[in-house]
């Protein structure tokens, strides 16, 4: 155990964040904190961190530990370069390394017996610097910032002239190279594209030390943990695995405990009925049993009802109008700014109920292609054609379409009359507004909480072809899910820019990756175009290895296809890991069916029958002895 929290409390004033919440994290563990917006996820890394003091409760750290804590927002300033800022996290090594080369000038003109001590220096120091691994060290700081989507030319740039999420993504990588025992990472993926956040998982699952990660990128959580621990109404619950079954074993706790609340609510009102009838009955014997009910009733430990999702919560919308079966025909688009040639000869169109998904790295020009299409940009070529009866709904992060001086809740019944109060205060919790948020001002929200309320507006009205510009930045879990099942639902056209994979995965039926100027077609979700991008890749890599003497030059090229075959390599053996546990699930419910079926009566008694079962139980057995042996060596 390398992190133990126990019995951590915390609040501020009276609202109570965390109560009585214990954890543990192993060495070398992959884990993930997850709950929703509030929940006391961040107030828990900073308590870890020293950062915070907690009310109550300690936190211990095994002795000789290091800990590394990356924050949602870093700020980091100064006149270094963001190359110099990051490689100053390996300090030691270079003076090291400067050493090393002071002693060998030295060495040149010393005398036999100075030599002689030198030498040792030298070989003492020369040591210790290999086996820090000093030489690669340059080559680290360079892959690192690469991996976090910096370009060479971008090195030399001061960390003063920084976006906010530039600053961030410089922090994470100089804290990555200081490799912590224990690694905290508070939302890393908020400021990474596709490419970055792929090859920040690769990092973390082959990181030597223990991770925890705050993230709302279910994917990421999915490829890096392979523990969760949820914070709710101020309590740490742990589940084992990664998120998909987390979120399984929780619907069950969830259905669980509402059975078990319910149940015994139907006992209480038929203990207080009983209690009630026999003191009607007014006699001594059925007074004294009453009482002994009632005294039953005083020492049971009454039940909270569990968290319920608020079924209403859930979004149902759907267009006014059925547009015609061509929705959008984009031919031989073009656009550029100044020094930067963005896209030439984009063509692609959309069908009536596509759900579509625009990928690629920052700067590639994604969300110009909706400003395109919206007419919000000039194109410099091609034109955007609207099929019949279209009406499009779009979604930007700059929220154009709220009045400042309204109220949330006037927001949305001043466009919509029809709605009761009940309806907009569901509306408006589904994406985070609960009780008196709905009467702030719009011109006091902040920028993520204006993009959830242009958000909820768009879901309310009547177009048929939604645009959207990141629709899950900013919104929790549950918020996500909420939209996810609306646009699974819904019956209209969606062409949509995001980062958020799970998201990808659960609602595109197509996938467009602007690379390299152009638009690549993938007809499935995001497994599916990672099996394809993998497939490709192995192509190329055959091609490469056959014809060895054409454009070998690349390095980069062969190392980045390595990585690629590598990431491959590892999601097959997961999924096949997967399916074979899939495969003994189901052998194991079938070896309990047999056993059911051959204790019967009408089996023992007919001979045949009895017999087939019994063949089948033994080749059941059989192969679910194979399957355990294939389940060990794929989970080594």
């Amino acid at each position: 155990m390398i992190l133990s929290c126990q019995n951590i409390s915390k609040a501020f004033g009276t609202e109570v964040i965390l109560q009585n919440a214990s954890f543990h994290i192993e060495e070398h563990e992959k884990t993930a904190l997850v709950g929703m917006n509030g929940a006391g996820k961040t107030t828990l890394l900073k308590i870890i961190a020293g950062e915070l003091p907690p009310d109550d409760g300690t936190v211990m750290i095994s002795r000789g530990k290091t800990l590394g804590y990356l924050r949602q927002n870093q700020e980091v300033s100064g006149d270094d370069t963001i190359y110099s800022f990051v490689l100053e996290e390996k300090k030691g090594l270079l003076d090291m390394e400067d050493r090393l080369r002071r002693i060998e000038q030295v060495m040149k003109t010393a005398g036999e017996d100075e030599l002689e001590k030198l030498m040792a220096d030298y070989n003492r120091i020369s040591e210790e610097f290999e086996r820090s691994n000093g030489y690669a060290v340059r080559s680290e700081t360079t892959g690192v910032l690469k991996g976090l989507g910096f370009t060479e030319a971008d090195f030399d740039r001061k960390v003063s002239t920084l976006s906010g999420g530039q600053k961030t993504r410089v922090a994470m990588g100089r804290l990555l190279l200081s490799s912590p025992d224990i690694l905290m990472l508070d939302e890393p993926t908020n400021h990474l594209d596709l490419a970055s956040i792929t090859w920040l998982e690769g990092y973390l699952l082959n990181y030597p030390g223990a991770v925890l990660i705050v993230a709302h990128d279910r994917y990421f959580i999915n490829r890096i943990a392979g523990k969760i621990f949820e914070v709710e109404n101020g309590k740490v619950m742990t589940f084992t695995g990664d998120y998909s079954a987390y979120a399984q074993k929780k619907a069950q706790l969830r259905e669980a405990a509402l059975k078990a609340y319910l149940k015994q609510q139907q006992e209480i009102r038929h203990q207080e009925a009983v209690i009630t009838k026999l003191r009607q009955f007014n006699r001594e014997k059925s007074i004294k049993r009453a009482e002994s009910r009632e005294k039953m009733l005083e020492k049971m430990e009454v039940l909270e009802k569990p968290q319920e999702l608020d079924t209403e919560m859930h979004l149902r919308f759907s267009p006014a109008v059925e547009s015609g079966n061509d929705v959008l025909t984009v031919k031989h688009l073009s656009k550029s700014f100044p020094g930067s040639q963005l896209f030439t000869d984009l063509n692609f169109t959309l069908k009536r109920g596509e759900h579509v998904a625009i990928i690629g790295d920052n700067g590639t020009g994604k969300t110009t292609i909706l400003k395109l299409i919206n007419g919000l940009e000039t194109a410099d070529g091609g034109e955007i054609l609207y099929g019949s009866r279209v009406v499009s709904g779009y979604y930007d992060q700059e929220h154009q379409v709220l009045h400042m001086e309204k109220t949330l809740m006037e927001e949305i019944s001043d466009e919509y009359p029809d709605m009761t109060e009940t309806e907009i205060r569901n509306l408006l919790a589904a994406f985070l507004f609960t009780g008196d948020d709905v009467f702030k001002r719009v011109r006091d929200l902040s920028g993520g909480e204006r993009g959830r309320l242009s958000l909820a507006k768009l879901m309310l009205g009547n177009a048929n072809f939604l645009i959207l510009d990141e629709p899950t930045n900013h919104l929790d879990i549950t918020s996500k899910e909420i939209l996810e099942e609306a646009l699974r639902n819904y019956t209209g056209t969606v062409l949509y820019v995001s980062h958020d994979r799970y998201f990808i995965n659960r609602t595109a039926h197509r996938i467009l990756e602007l690379k390299q100027q152009t638009l690549i077609n993938y007809i499935g979700n995001y497994d599916y175009y990672l099996e394809k991008v993998e497939e490709l890749s192995r192509i190329y890599t055959d091609t490469s290895v056959s014809g060895e003497s054409a454009d070998t030059g690349s390095e980069g090229r062969n190392e980045w296809n390595q990585r690629k075959e590598e990431q491959a390599r590892l999601r097959k053996k997961a999924n096949d890991l997967k399916r074979t546990e899939e495969q003994i699930a189901r052998l194991e419910e079938r070896d309990r069916e047999l056993d059911e079926l051959l204790s019967d009566e009408n089996t023992y008694t007919d001979p045949q029958k009895s017999a087939e079962l019994t063949a089948e139980k033994a080749e059941t057995l059989h192969t679910l002895e194979e399957l355990y042996a294939l389940w060990e060596t794929l989970a080594e």
